[in-house]
């Protein structure tokens, strides 16, 4: 072997060796994502299929937790870094120490979250007087979206946690007279004859920042780069689905098992109308989260703090292309 020839080698090998050590020790980001069926997952999971975390030099954890008060519980025990979850948990999260803020706007409206009944059901919102009402968990926001309801109708009754998975079950089984369903489960059961609607929150509900990408401060202040490159990903996938209906459709349908016609009512009535840009420092986004606020208060939570405190402007998505 010439002299050349062996340098050239050399070098390869050298080469090769310092990269191994970037691709081993690629920053892992864990994202908390609030129940299965959910749009955040849709959302995560096109950008761990399209590889947009890999494009941004990071890897990503999803972990998916029964309701947007144990994504929440994750996240302040360390067990999650970036979660999806309503503003009210970080106002009253403050209150309590766990000192986080949104980074990212990522919905404006309830979308496809219905109040539902059994389909024989007869009972109306006027006649939930001292009844049972399923919501995922205490905090989450099928329970704002509850207490919401108990002061807007003048109504009282018992909310009963049973978990995102749960909320069907119970329902079918008449262990609850109604639940708080999100979308695509509540288009599900409302094309397949099991259960029908009572209120549209997505109609009813004045429009406000109804969910954000959250991180601890702390994990905010040690790792900007991380954090940035995640909702870079994450908003790439937002992209990526707007502009690719019949692959969205299908991972939805694939994700959910559920026909394609229920994941296209999926796309059409959330996927759509999700927040493209994630930017907090936005004129509206200030006043979109403080009526978020203002609309837990009047649902009975106490633990409010000021706007300012909720929300941070550090962060500006930048979405990855695939």
């Amino acid at each position: 072997m010439s002299v050349s020839r062996r340098h050239a080698l050399a070098s390869l090998i050298a080469a090769a060796l310092l990269a191994m050590p970037a691709v081993a020790h690629a920053e892992t980001i864990r994202i908390g994502l609030p129940t299965k069926t959910y749009w955040p997952t849709t959302v995560a999971e096109t950008a761990v299929k399209q590889k947009l975390f890999e494009k941004e030099g990071i890897t990503a954890e999803l972990t998916i937790y029964r309701s947007g008060a144990e994504t929440f519980e994750a996240m302040a025990a360390g067990a999650a870094d970036v979660i999806l979850d309503p503003p009210s948990l970080v106002s009253a999260g403050r209150k309590k120490g766990v000192m986080s803020r949104i980074v990212a706007n990522a919905s404006m409206g309830n979308f496809g979250w219905q109040l539902m009944v059994p389909l024989k059901s007869t009972i109306e919102v006027k006649d939930l007087n001292g009844k049972k009402v399923a919501i995922t968990a205490a905090g989450s926001g099928s329970d704002l979206l509850a207490l919401w309801t108990i002061q807007d109708r003048k109504i009282d009754f018992t909310r009963v946690p049973v978990g995102g998975g749960g909320l069907v079950p119970n329902l079918l089984a008449n262990n609850v007279d109604a639940a708080v369903v999100y979308s695509p489960l509540s288009f599900q059961i409302s094309k397949s004859g099991e259960a029908r609607t009572i209120l549209d929150y997505a109609r009813e509900v004045p429009p406000n920042l109804t969910a954000g990408w959250i991180v601890l401060d702390k994990f905010a202040q040690e790792k900007p780069a991380l954090v940035q490159k995640a909702l870079n990903a994450l908003y790439g996938a937002v992209a990526f689905m707007r502009n690719d209906r019949d692959a969205t459709v299908k991972l939805i349908a694939d994700l959910y098992e559920m026909p394609s016609e229920i994941a296209a009512l999926e796309y059409e009535n959330t996927i759509l109308k999700l927040e493209t840009d994630g930017n907090m420092a936005a004129p509206n986004v200030s006043d979109a989260v403080q009526l978020s606020l203002d609309l837990a208060k009047l649902g009975g939570l106490k633990d409010i703090v000021p706007t300012q405190e909720v929300i941070s402007t550090q962060f500006k998505p930048v979405a990855t292309k695939p």
